[in-house]
């Protein structure tokens, strides 16, 4: 009961600079998506979930239709994934993932907020491992058992599924999210979803407390304000 998952509104911007922030990844997401599996999201599952999630926090439509309109061109910029590991004050446990056109800027700059805070950069793998990586569905219905059997039929590997106040939550293996999600609506319809993404999620959580925890909380800002970092997870468990 209760899996810890770290939802995007949480991080989301107290200032009209950081808005902007917060929309230029939304876009890169998209444009991503969109250049990856087709500017369709009736016939591409990961950008229907990208732009919904991207209005329910409030990115403006000129900023959707902009990255989808740059992935239908021939031309457009051309980003790749990039991920770095490390341990963070406390040592709490922190993976930041990054969309990069320049990986030797994007390590230089992920690099600078670990040795400003006193932190330890590692190398591949060395904190991942005490990660889920799953996808995650969050939505509305009060029968936890249909929703089970769906997903069963549809040979999903669930490895959770919590009911809370009629409030559904799936999770399963990250390489499970499109045919669960398909199967999700193929037999209860238009869904409206509060959570459809994958996530990192902590095997164990740990707290932090005065210096560390203030430390980490600038830690977090100075990733957040990198514009080639997409998300920051870690195991830090935050009131």
């Amino acid at each position: 009961m209760g899996r810890a998952y770290q939802n995007r509104k949480d991080s989301m911007a107290k200032t009209s600079d950081m808005k902007a922030k917060v929309y230029s990844k939304y876009g890169r997401e998209i444009y991503v998506s969109a250049k990856a599996g087709g500017v369709e999201p009736s016939g591409n599952l990961e950008l229907r979930g990208l732009i919904e999630r991207a209005k329910k926090d409030q990115v403006p439509a000129h900023v959707i239709e902009k990255a989808l309109d740059k992935a239908k061109g021939a031309g457009g910029e051309d980003f790749s994934r990039a991920r770095y590991e490390g341990f963070g004050p406390g040592g709490c446990m922190v993976i930041v993932d990054c969309l990069t056109d320049n990986p030797n800027r994007t390590f230089g700059d992920v690099r600078v907020c670990f040795t400003k805070t006193k932190c330890k950069i590692g190398t591949q793998g060395s904190v991942s491992h005490m990660f889920d990586h799953s996808a995650i569905f969050v939505f509305k219905h009060d029968d936890e058992e249909a929703v089970l059997e769906t997903l069963m039929t549809a040979d999903v590997d669930v490895t959770d599924i919590e009911n809370e106040d009629g409030v559904i939550s799936v999770f399963a293996p990250n390489t499970e999210y499109f045919k669960a999600k398909t199967s999700l609506l193929e037999s209860f319809g238009e869904l409206d979803f509060d959570v459809d993404e994958i996530q990192f999620l902590p095997q164990n959580t740990q707290t932090l407390a005065g210096e560390e925890l203030e430390t980490f909380e600038k830690f977090i800002d100075m990733l957040n304000d990198v514009d080639d970092v997409q998300n920051v997870y870690h195991n830090v468990a935050l009131s």
